[in-house]
């Protein structure tokens, strides 16, 4: 083999190309690539970019509803919220750079799904995100190592989110040792456009200009789409310089510049900047419309000197976009963007060559076909097997005297279940005045729509421990759990987005599980009815060979009709009846019962009943609308007793209840499709009546009031459950500052 063979595969392989795929490439070519097409095809068909692992099992999914109007495939999904407006939202993970470098890699994933969603021609008016870590308690290397992450992390949301003035009003922090090596970050959107003012990712139309807009491009980022479709080892540190830097004011500017130029019929589409940058977005448009383009890479607006056409086509530096502008157009669109002082150029055109065509100082340095490379990544259909360690996880012995009392107290202080204030009040949540329900006020976060008088109530969520016990059941459980979330504030569950974290594909057991996570959320959404508009997948989740436990986190977004009959999730008067809605067995798989009394991830996943499930949504949405309901809080991690001391401690309001169970532990149980509910003590009886006629067990508990909590054979007085509830977390987080 020559010389120049070798170092081309060589090249190949260190952009972590196959051999394989090479041999494909230069099928396509009908030659050999030079560098820069090397890059292309690396970025393009990265596990990142292309979901070449993935895309086999995604291929199911539930995406149509006569509310959708965008599902997967764009920038983000879209659903009607009636009245003429519409919902554009989406969550993306940023996991690989928030390891790394956790301020810069979590603002950038802000940031990143922000443009995702304006880039449609919204504007976004509220944001969440869900964070997992190891363990942060005590002195050993990975506690503080986590605590670190998880600061800067928070420093990144809240810094990047806050100067958008943009409220984060919600999400989820748990900590599972699974994620010593790789901790989670993803990030969730939303935006409200009108419903016919929907911009897409396209290029089209012959001669029509390809323009440049944003920031200028740097080296940042290079090559970060396929540092995140590699695992980590010992050397991950030295991948800082693949994370980008974020400038939020930068994007703020950009934003509203977008926003002023979707009002003007000037432009055939738009597309973020994203991973990949230049590559994917030039190859995305034009694969859509199946449309060439010729691109002029020394006219892109350049930050760095001496950057060549491979830095330009992979550099991932923030706040850009790509648009394709309608001819004749150009000046106006140039005046828009220099007056909210951005940089804009065009650098190319529309053909109908169906090529990629890029010249640098007059001189063709590459010329790839658009849609082998867009439409056409390899679909791998690697080995899937079935974890050796589920055999040896079912049967649980539960056999040690464990009082409840002991209990309680270890389930309510641990850190998974107390208060995150010390996270989301460095969160600007109530900036724009919209939100009716922010963090910190239990299940679903929920948003005004002043135009419409409507709410947008949503919730992003993942039982890593269900999903690592039983991927399929866990993944269903995922759904009904964010569903459940939205329904306890009123509001219809509508449709997801999902963010599915997994290790290593190359892994036939992390294989098996990925395909069991998507069968279960398959089942899930079908049956809910809450299709999934869009997604993000992200594999090679693994350190040194230990992978993170299945984390497909689902954000379910639904909409009530009334701004104004948002129902709280705390005790809200003094009196008031509390009842049970559902079924109590005793399920203690995966629970935080177990893991936290014995140690254990383990036993068999509580039972999943998409019938029970719909019948709990639709009784607490009616029986609000009814006005029975006065609150409502689902019960998950903890079981009984965490739902009822939550509500009491959130509400400052005591509780006295009793509940007659199989097992007295069993007021821990984590069994599904449950909601504890308050009710005035005139409507007891049209509420039963009503619980009656909707088919569901609803069990009268005891009553709201006083200064104590007192559950079966629990107690705390309320100020002390308070102290823990609201002050453990920063204690924590804070010892080694």
């Amino acid at each position: 083999m020559q010389k120049e063979e070798m170092n081309l595969e060589e090249i190949a392989l260190a952009h972590s190309l196959t051999l394989e795929e090479f041999e494909n490439i230069k099928e396509i070519l009908g030659r050999k690539p030079n560098y820069v097409e090397i890059g292309i095809f690396s970025a393009m068909w990265s596990e990142h970019c292309s979901y070449k692992s993935s895309k086999k099992y995604l291929n199911g999914f539930p995406t149509k509803a006569p509310w959708v109007i965008q599902g997967p495939g764009e920038n983000a999904g879209v659903i009607d919220i009636g009245d003429g407006y519409a919902a554009v939202f989406k969550m993306e993970s940023h996991n690989h750079p928030s390891f790394i470098e956790p301020y810069q890699g979590a603002a950038t994933g802000v940031g990143g799904i922000m443009r995702d969603v304006f880039t449609m021609g919204a504007r976004p008016v509220a944001s969440m995100n869900l964070i997992q870590f190891a363990g942060i308690e005590g002195n050993s290397e990975t506690a503080q190592k986590h605590r670190f992450l998880l600061r800067g992390v928070v420093a990144g949301i809240g810094g990047y989110g806050n100067c958008m003035g943009v409220p984060t009003i919600g999400g989820q922090t748990n900590f599972e040792e699974c994620y010593a090596g790789n901790n989670l970050v993803n990030a969730f959107n939303l935006g409200i456009a009108k419903a016919d003012e929907i911009f897409y990712g396209k290029a089209e139309g012959i001669g029509n200009p390809v323009m440049y807009v944003g920031s200028k491009t740097g080296r940042d980022g290079l090559g970060g789409a396929v540092m995140s479709s590699a695992s980590f080892d010992e050397d991950s540190e030295s991948k800082r310089p693949t994370v980008q830097v974020g400038d939020p004011f930068t994007e703020k500017l950009l934003l509203e510049a977008c926003l002023e130029l979707f009002k003007e019929d000037l432009i055939i589409g738009i597309q973020d900047m994203g991973a990949a940058g230049l590559t994917s977005s030039s190859f995305e448009m034009a694969g859509r419309s199946g449309s060439g383009m010729i691109m002029h890479l020394d006219k892109v607006p350049a930050r760095e000197e001496g950057m060549t056409p491979y830095d330009f086509m992979l550099s991932e530096s923030q706040e850009r976009m790509l648009i394709c502008a309608k001819k004749g157009c150009e000046q106006k669109i140039i005046d828009i963007f220099e007056k909210w002082e951005l940089d804009v150029a065009v650098i190319g055109e529309v053909t109908a060559t169906g090529n990629m065509e890029l010249f640098w100082h007059g001189e063709k340095c590459a010329e790839v076909p658009v849609q082998p490379v867009s439409e056409q990544a390899p679909i791998l259909d690697r080995p899937v097997a079935e974890p050796e360690y589920l055999k040896t996880i079912k049967d649980i012995d539960m056999s040690k005297e464990i009082s409840n009392q002991e209990a309680f107290d270890a389930l309510f202080s641990d850190v998974e279940v107390v208060d995150k204030s010390w996270v989301y009040t460095q969160y600007d949540s109530m900036v724009q005045t919209n939100t009716v329900k922010g963090p910190g006020k239990l299940d679903g976060s929920v948003i005004r729509i002043k135009e419409t008088g409507k709410a947008l109530a949503m919730s992003a969520d993942c039982n890593t421990r269900q999903c690592y016990i039983d991927p399929e059941l866990g993944a269903a459980a995922a759904v009904m759990e964010s569903g459940r979330n939205v329904a306890m504030s009123g509001a219809v569950p509508k449709a997801i987005t999902d963010c599915l974290n997994f290790g290593n594909p190359q892994n036939p057991e992390v294989m098996w599980q990925f395909m069991k996570a998507c069968e279960g959320i398959k089942a899930a959404c079908k049956e809910l009815n809450t299709p999934v508009i869009g997604g993000n997948v992200s594999l090679y989740n693994e350190t040194n060979g230990v992978g993170v436990f299945p984390t497909p986190a689902i954000a379910m977004v639904g909409v009530n009709e009334d701004a104004n009959k948002v129902l709280p999730s705390s005790f809200q008067e003094e009196g008031n009846s509390v009842y049970l809605l559902g079924d109590t067995k005793s399920e203690f798989g995966a629970s935080l019962y177990l893991k936290k009394l014995y140690g254990k991830v383990a036993g068999t996943h509580p039972e999943v009943d998409f019938a029970k499930e719909l019948t709990l949504w639709n009784t607490v949405i009616e029986g609000n609308i009814k006005g029975l309901l006065k609150a409502a809080k689902d019960v998950n991690v903890g079981g009984l007793a965490i739902a009822l001391a939550k509500m009491a401690v959130v509400g400052n309001k005591g509780v006295e209840a009793n509940i007659e169970l199989t097992d007295a532990k069993d007021i821990f149980s984590e069994s599904l499709s449950r909601a504890v509910v308050e009710v005035t003590p005139e409507n007891e009886k049209a509420f039963e009546s009503f619980c009656s006629s909707k088919g569901i067990s609803c069990t009268k508990l005891g009553l709201v009031g006083g200064g104590k909590i007192a559950i079966n054979d629990v107690y705390v007085e309320l100020d002390k459950a308070k102290d823990i509830y609201f002050n453990k977390f920063k204690q924590v987080i804070e010892q080694d500052l």
